[in-house]
């Protein structure tokens, strides 16, 4: 019979929705399952998103612009000066979704067997994403000891080949929540200028910043216009997931040129939502003061509650909503299954995302898992109890 490609036996498994099979067969048998593996907020989506569709009179749902809306990147374009990031609508093309725009990156700036240096642990997708374009993923190993900060820029330039093509970061973090500073930045701009590299940044949660920590973007550093490459999206920001809306942000014209081409290639993303996207970049600042607040709050209760439990070490996240625990285990994926097989408290269980998935270096991350705090205050409280009788069970 005819095989598959390489490419495709290769493309690696999500962490996070590789236990959905087992997670269905629970909730079949009566269980109910806190979700602590996925990033999919419950905040509600501003009104002004779902009105702009549930309102709109369309005849035809024709296609839009390749790059999207002109209308939706001129009021994208007016969004980012406010926040210190100076763009203009050409330097926007809309995507569907994040993701998009990352294999758009990918694409543009990359050829088989170039490489990319990261930070892990990282986003898990950029494994597929690397895998998809043929690139080689080199990581540069973070720390929970100290909260997986950058790594020192020593390490990265021993890292440095030929091959590399660029830095790929994550701020504020998927999976740790670490938001980099405004020197860490810097440090990897006078990087990426010294060894002609691009800087490719994946800013999704840029509005969810704690403790009074200010988001600084890659695009907001002055003489780093030709190596900055922005990734957004509308998901996280507005809790419109289900939208897949983002775009990719850049002032060197020529890798536009280029991810104009693949946008042409894929026609033109879907044109519902970007009413949608474009009708909630008028929700007010308020909005994001409360979405704010409720993180903060249920991050504080995630973390005291984790660091109560015997054995397992947590880093504090200082954005996004996620944090990676370690746990008193030797493999996070038998953990997580049997969590969904064969336990329960009171007809109740959890579900976590391991964490080695969120790492390329094998064998790396095995008794870590990831989670998310996108649950009501209340829930998380129970899930958190419920992880600390998991793991007394488990470990007896």
């Amino acid at each position: 019979m005819p095989s598959i490609s390489n490419k495709g036996r290769n493309m690696p498994e999500s962490p996070i929705r590789k236990l959905v099979p087992f997670a269905e067969a629970a909730v079949k048998k009566g269980k109910k399952i806190y979700q602590l593996n996925i990033g999919q907020p419950d905040i509600e989506t501003p009104k002004a998103a779902l009105d702009a569709v549930k309102n709109n009179d369309i005849d035809v749902l024709s296609y839009s612009h390749s790059a999207g809306f002109v209308s939706y990147r001129t009021k994208l374009a007016k969004y980012y000066r406010k926040n210190d990031i100076p763009v203009d609508a050409e330097d926007i093309i809309i995507t569907t979704g994040g993701s998009e725009a990352l294999l758009f990156a990918m694409g543009s700036i990359t050829d088989p067997g170039d490489e990319v240096i990261i930070p892990e642990p990282f986003y898990a997708n950029y494994n597929g994403f690397a895998t998809a374009s043929g690139v080689d993923i080199v990581p540069i190993k973070g720390s929970i000891e100290d909260n997986f900060s950058l790594p020192a820029i020593s390490e990265f330039e021993k890292l440095i080949t030929n091959k590399t093509k660029a830095i790929l970061l994550c701020n504020p973090g998927n999976p740790t929540g670490y938001l980099y500073t405004r020197d860490e930045i810097q440090q990897l701009a006078d990087l990426a200028i010294k060894h002609d590299l691009f800087i490719v940044a994946d800013e999704v949660y840029r509005e969810f910043a704690y403790d009074g920590v200010k988001h600084h973007s890659i695009m907001s550093i002055p003489g780093l216009e030709q190596n900055a490459i922005m990734v957004d999206s509308v998901s996280k920001r507005y809790s419109m997931c289900g939208a897949r809306i983002g775009c990719l942000v850049s002032k060197n014209k020529e890798v536009m040129i280029a991810a104009m081409k693949f946008a042409q290639a894929r026609l033109s993303p879907p044109t519902f939502a970007q009413i949608a996207a474009e009708a909630a970049l008028d929700t007010p600042d308020e909005y994001f003061e409360d979405v704010n607040k409720e993180y903060t709050e249920r991050r504080n209760l995630l973390i005291e509650g984790l660091e109560q439990i015997p054995g397992v070490k947590v880093a504090k996240p200082k954005g996004a909503f996620y944090c990676i625990a370690e746990l008193p285990i030797d493999n996070a994926d038998k953990f997580a299954q049997w969590l969904l097989e064969d336990f329960q408290h009171n007809g109740e269980t959890v579900m976590v995302a391991p964490a080695n998935g969120f790492y390329s270096t094998p064998n790396t991350g095995m008794n870590q898992v990831r989670i998310a705090y996108v649950l009501k205050k209340e829930n998380l409280e129970k899930a958190i109890e419920i992880l600390k009788i998991a793991l007394e069970k488990y470990n007896k």
